[in-house]
């Protein structure tokens, strides 16, 4: 199949599987709100986009992590009405405080589902932090506007969301759900960190301490808490499990699902160029330089006229408009030597030494931990994401692995997607297990066996 029918073909599938309505091009802004600080009026224009003023962040945030700095109703697109309430559940829009890597205090944005179903597993209701895979970098792409709209087309961006299938399943067997934003998407004031895995964690472990204080919430501190994530996804929750002891002692996790984590961005950066998602190469640095602004000169000794556009194009750019507009571009074609961006890496320190500090994998994980990737997964990398397994089994931690065998279909998004789906449903029941206080099974002792 030619690469640009591949490409439409790929958009297809995710929206065939969200299952979604085309909305209009200009957001709603949602009835009810409870906010203080925001206004009715839209603040930022993001691709044709009207980002509602709750996004926007006040000037002075509250001193603890997890607080709630503002929240108000979410009307969710697939909804429908019932007794006692809407199904799945009634939602609300999150802003909240969480500190960056840099330890300074950030605002993230996110949502809370309370559940109409009941909770039948035992013991009180449970909380999942889902950790949604990539959105992109333009405020228009954030999950929580996703919810409220699962197809966004308006001819400059197209934002499929995608991780309502998963929020959707857990909902409907009872167990609340708390969706991040992560840092800088969504909210206006910055620029979105993708795969930082510190920032991605932090904002995983205290959406579930924001979500404990949402007015109406029948989760509390005693209620089992899971985390869940696939791509971007599965990285930001492998890394809160690591750092949950240290960054959030309060937050006990029951289980973590993290399926086809990038725990070795150097290896994954070699996946992506000249995939169709390369797009993800300039949404990685430019997180990169919104963390690290001293990595910013050697960036633009780098980068070349078309590399540099690129990066700002992609800025506001969601997953589908990256795939059309960058899709199978090299990483070649953006620096000023010809030289790939894993090969300007490798050659240097400072950018190498800033990528080994995103590796995940070197702590040992709170919890039981499943670890799913799909053994044809060539864009997230299947070794490195089995690797993480085996680093985490080698430091005594309680991991079940999956490898995913499907065929390779000569798509690299599409190999990466596939596990997606054909291992979501196992994904979900082995974590409503762990919520139900039922022991896994670690595999470490026949890992080497395993693909």
């Amino acid at each position: 199949m030619p690469a640009r029918h591949r490409l439409f073909a790929t958009l297809a599938l995710a929206t065939a599987c969200v299952g979604a309505q085309t909305l209009a091009a200009t957001a709603s802004t949602a009835q009810d709100a409870t906010a203080q600080d925001a206004t009715a009026q839209d603040t930022e224009v993001s691709r044709g986009v009207a980002i509602p003023a709750f996004y926007t962040p006040p000037d002075t945030l509250p001193a603890a992590n997890g607080a709630l700095v503002r929240t108000e109703a979410l009307p969710l697109a697939l909804s429908l009405p019932a007794l006692p309430g809407p199904l799945p559940g009634r939602a609300t829009r999150l802003m909240y405080r969480t500190t960056d890597s840099n330890g300074r205090p950030a605002a993230v944005t996110g949502a809370y589902i309370e559940p109409a179903a009941a909770w039948r597993g035992g013991g009180p209701r449970p909380l999942v932090a889902l950790a949604p895979g990539t959105m992109g970098q333009g405020d228009q792409c954030a999950a929580s506007m996703g919810l409220e709209h699962p197809l966004f087309l308006n001819g400059r961006t197209v934002s499929v969301g995608y991780e309502d299938l998963a929020i959707y399943r857990l909902l409907a067997s009872g167990v609340a759900v708390v969706v991040t934003d992560y840092v800088g998407l969504g909210g206006t004031d910055r620029l979105h960190t993708y795969v930082n895995r510190v920032d991605e964690a932090h904002a995983v472990l205290d959406a579930v301490r924001a979500a404990r204080s949402v007015n109406g919430a029948s989760v509390a501190a005693d209620s089992p808490v899971g985390l869940f994530g696939y791509s971007q996804g599965g990285g930001a929750t492998a890394a809160a499990a690591e750092l949950q002891p240290s960054y959030a002692p309060d937050v006990t996790l029951a289980g973590t699902y993290s399926g086809a984590p990038p725990a070795d961005l150097l290896a994954v950066t070699k996946g992506i160029d000249g995939s169709e998602l390369a797009g993800a190469l300039g949404w990685s640095l430019n997180g990169f330089l919104q963390s690290d602004p001293d990595l910013k000169p050697i960036a633009d000794a780098h980068m070349n006229d078309a590399g540099k556009a690129a990066l700002t194009d992609l800025s506001t750019m969601c997953v589908g408009d990256a795939i059309l507009r960058y899709g199978y571009a090299k990483s070649t074609g953006w620096t000023t030597d010809g030289e790939s961006l894993s090969d300007i890496i490798a050659a240097t320190p400072a950018l190498e030494d800033f990528l080994n500090s995103q590796r995940i994998g070197t702590r040992k994980p709170a919890g039981p931990v499943r670890v799913a990737t799909g053994v044809s997964d060539d864009l997230v990398p299947h070794a490195q994401a089995r690797r993480l397994a085996v680093d985490w089994c080698g430091k005594g931690a309680d991991v079940t692995y999956e490898g995913v065998v499907l065929p390779d279909v000569g798509s690299a998004l599409l190999n990466h997607f596939g596990p997606l789906l054909t291992d979501q449903g196992n994904a979900v029941s082995w974590l409503k297990d762990r919520l139900s206080g039922k022991p896994a099974t670690s595999t470490c002792a026949s890992l080497p066996a395993q693909p």
